[in-house]
């Protein structure tokens, strides 16, 4: 296949943008496979900031983390990602280059504990507050599972009516897949 499958691209998308040394977020850490990518993104010198209000994530990341010996440049905490501008020291606003969220439930895990879309929506806001000019946010919106519909439209309208001088605004989506497949947001803040 040529055209880049959601993860793939989404992580090209990332790569594009994140540096050595950057700081990055992962608003959904889930098992843990996107922190231990923007971790060897940043590098020693960089910082990535993952979020998660399970247990379970926190759990699996951070073995996964320390396995990799990356522990050193990964800050992770068991809340909201609406809190973002809680746990992101604020000297570092305005430097933040990279986010990623992987949207609905933690794999493997109990189905019934899903993002949803007030939380999801602010923590978005407040990242464009604190990303770098040209830094990206990347969502990955799974939306087959109960409630998915719900902050799937929530967010679509949500990013549509983001000011064009704000941010460039991306969807990446195969039209033809059955099964609501997954698809991707990205939002580029704007210079």
């Amino acid at each position: 296949m040529i055209l880049e499958r959601i993860l793939p691209y989404a992580r090209k998308l990332l790569q594009s943008t994140v540096k050595e040394g950057d700081i990055t977020i992962d608003a959904t850490i889930g098992n843990g496979h996107d922190t231990l990518f923007l971790a060897k993104l940043v590098g020693e010198h960089g910082h990535v900031y993952g979020f998660d209000i399970q247990d379970l994530a926190i759990q699996k990341t951070t073995e996964r983390i320390n396995n990799e010996n990356l522990s050193s440049q990964v800050t992770l905490v068991q809340r909201s990602h609406a809190e973002v501008k809680d746990v992101i020291p604020s000297h570092l606003y305005g430097n933040v280059k990279g986010a990623i969220f992987n949207l609905g439930y933690l794999p493997g895990s109990d189905k019934t504990i899903v993002t949803v879309p007030e939380s999801t929506i602010t923590a978005i806001e407040k990242m464009i507050e604190i990303m770098a000019p040209e830094g990206i946010i990347v969502v990955v919106i799974y939306h087959g599972h109960e409630g998915g519909e719900i902050e799937k439209d929530a967010l679509m309208n949500f990013v549509q009516n983001i000011p064009q001088d704000q941010a460039h605004v991306l969807m990446y989506r195969f039209m033809n897949q059955a099964n609501n497949p997954p698809f991707i947001v990205a939002i580029e803040k704007r210079a």
